[in-house]
């Protein structure tokens, strides 16, 4: 992720921007089959003994802070709303017919983080490359993203990379799906952005595959277009709500879990899912889920704290199933 440096003049742009209610460029960083998924290879390890620390080691480095989150300095975080949610910004939808149930600052372009690889996935499948042909992790990708199990010289399918970018949010799977496409990485991102305008997304810009720049901006009603959108792709919603892939990488079996938690348990009926972190996006979820058989589009943004994205989700939930039959929360349509 890059950092602005000139921080205060981003903050007071971006103010600006907001209340004209445009993405800036430069912002601060199914129903469900009822089958059980599997993973592709399943590999099972013995569990290793637990070991206890009895020793602390200090560090004498001075702690830097991270910079707060865009919505954190637009004043955004720790607004109060009706159901209590520890999100910035928050959206419900009703996916059939486009009627907002819920809203939270839903008109303000904020970084996205990794939910823009919803975006790159769709620009995949739009291409029609083939998905079973072979692409390698090389330098350019390992420099894009430090950590990563995908090291150099990894050998995976299109169809791959797609699976771990959507399900696991790998970066360096994400970033050499667009630089394997015709004209490499900027091509790519012009491919995304034209594909947004398609959507009506007005106040959205993407500007690399992976969502680790913090330019990757939209709003709440933006990411409900592109939920929907991204919905109708069959592959977008299988790998997004894949529980966990084990893959053999240099040799040897790595396991690749979901980033979403509700996916992995359970918890909710989900069609299609996407998290995102980056500093300048705290943490982020958008999902499209069945809940008293309507499906929702639900959009979470700028979550304070780890869990607190997927328990967000949990409370909508939890109210919408609370609603007397035939009661409907409309507050207007999209």
């Amino acid at each position: 992720m890059r950092l602005n440096r000139f921080w205060l003049f981003v903050v007071a742009v971006a103010f600006a921007c907001s209340a004209l209610n445009i993405a800036p460029a430069f912002a601060a960083s199914k129903d469900k089959d009822k089958q059980t998924k599997s993973s592709k290879v399943v590999v099972k390890s013995p569990k290793k003994p637990k070991t206890v620390r009895v020793t602390v080691t200090r560090s004498n480095a001075p702690v830097v802070a991270a910079l707060p989150s865009l919505a954190t300095a637009l004043g955004l975080r720790g607004q109060h709303d009706d159901l209590s949610l520890k999100s910035s910004v928050a959206m419900v939808v009703n996916q059939d017919t486009k009627e907002v149930y819920f809203e939270k600052n839903p008109s303000i372009s904020l970084p996205i983080a990794s939910i823009t690889k919803l975006m790159t996935a769709m620009v995949v499948l739009d291409s029609k490359l083939p998905l079973n042909e072979t692409i390698v992790i090389n330098e350019e990708d390992v420099h894009i993203y430090k950590r990563s199990r995908l090291a150099g010289g990894t050998v995976l399918s299109r169809e791959d990379a797609l699976h771990l970018a959507l399900m696991s949010s790998e970066n360096r799977a994400a970033y050499t799906l667009g630089r394997n496409y015709p004209g490499g990485v900027p091509a790519f991102v012009d491919a995304m952005n034209r594909k947004a305008k398609e959507l009506g997304m007005d106040h959205s810009h993407f500007a690399d595959p992976t969502g680790l720049l913090s330019e990757n901006v939209a709003t709440a009603e933006d990411l409900t277009r592109m939920l929907n959108a991204a919905y109708q792709y069959k592959l977008v919603r299988e790998f997004s709500t894949w529980p966990d892939l084990t893959m053999v990488i240099a040799n040897r079996p790595q396991k690749f879990l979901n980033t979403n938690r509700l996916v992995r348990s359970g918890d909710m009926d989900i069609g299609l899912q996407k998290t995102g972190f980056i500093n300048a996006a705290g943490k982020c979820l958008v999902m499209q889920a069945r809940v008293n058989n309507t499906p929702l589009l639900l959009v979470f943004l700028d979550s304070v704290g780890t869990q607190s994205r997927f328990a967000d989700a949990v409370r909508v939930r939890d109210w919408y199933e609370r609603m007397p039959s035939g009661v409907q929360p409309i507050r207007r349509l999209m």
